[in-house]
């Protein structure tokens, strides 16, 4: 039974997750934008309705973390458990969170089991948590590890177990933009280039291989090259990579999961920012 303190974090964790899908423009990424088609108009407002079905699974995750009090196979286990039918149940809502479970469950019960961890001290916990295997998942490899094996990219646990090393860039990149007096929307625009410019993001090498991804990770560079978001160069870039990657029909949705974790672990209280920044 959770808590009231794990539904906290769990609703904190589903707000990041809408923060993240209302940043516009996001190259590849669905965004307020597809309001104004119809097709797409009804899956961003799926997407919006599916995030607020992940508060049970996340504080369930939560209160399984707080329970334990120490990262070991079992509570690796019966986070995978409880994982997997957050899944089920947010795929009935609509779908298309899958790795923003994964990244966001684990960074919910890294806040659970260590209430005082924040930024680095969170992932750290987080990778202790994804160092162990979990013994319960199915057999049948999944889309992201059979292309991970294929292309020797980490992958989402791969990810996990180097502790969340593109959470923790896109925290760098926020907390350096704030500073700059950055407006929050750039802020996180930037920080979303920034993970897109070298994550090997398992989606996107499925739908275009090799050679798209490092097409867009060029792409998101460029941005950030030419000054970030809050430049004419670098919204000019931005835009330029925008309309490729929507005509191509790729999506690079590790990156826009990293950021959806990043922006949780920043707004928990004491981080860089608090909630509503």
């Amino acid at each position: 039974m959770s808590s009231r303190e794990d539904e906290t974090l769990a609703r904190a964790a589903v707000a990041a997750l809408t923060w993240q899908l209302e940043l516009t423009p996001k190259p590849g990424l669905p965004d307020p934008r597809d309001l104004g088609a119809r097709a797409t108009r009804q899956d961003h407002r799926a997407l919006r309705w599916s995030a607020k079905s992940l508060v049970p699974g996340l504080a369930a995750m939560a209160a399984c973390a707080r329970r334990n009090g120490t990262a070991t196979p079992e509570l690796r286990a019966e986070l995978g458990a409880i994982g997997r039918c957050t899944e089920h149940s947010m795929q009935l809502a609509g779908g298309g969170h899958r790795g923003a479970t994964w990244v966001l469950g684990l960074l919910v019960a890294a806040a659970a089991m260590d209430p005082g961890a924040r930024g680095r001290e969170l992932a750290a916990t987080a990778k202790k948590i994804a160092a162990y295997p979990d013994r319960r998942a199915p057999r049948r490899p999944s889309r992201g590890s059979s292309v991970s094996a294929k292309y020797g990219a980490a992958g989402a646990r791969g990810e996990a177990r180097a502790g969340l090393p593109h959470v923790r860039r896109a925290l760098d990149v926020l907390a350096k933009a704030r500073t700059a007096g950055t407006p929050e929307p750039y802020a996180r625009l930037d920080a979303l280039l920034t993970v897109m410019s070298t994550l090997q993001d398992t989606e996107l090498l499925y739908t275009a291989g090799p050679h798209g991804l490092r097409h867009v990770q060029a792409g998101a560079r460029a941005v950030i090259d030419a000054g970030g978001t809050t430049t004419d160069a670098g919204r000019e870039a931005l835009t330029a990579l925008d309309t490729d990657v929507q005509e191509r029909g790729w999506s690079p949705r590790g990156s826009g999961s990293l950021l959806a974790g990043a922006l949780f672990v920043d707004a928990l209280p004491g981080a860089s920012r608090g909630p509503g920044a």
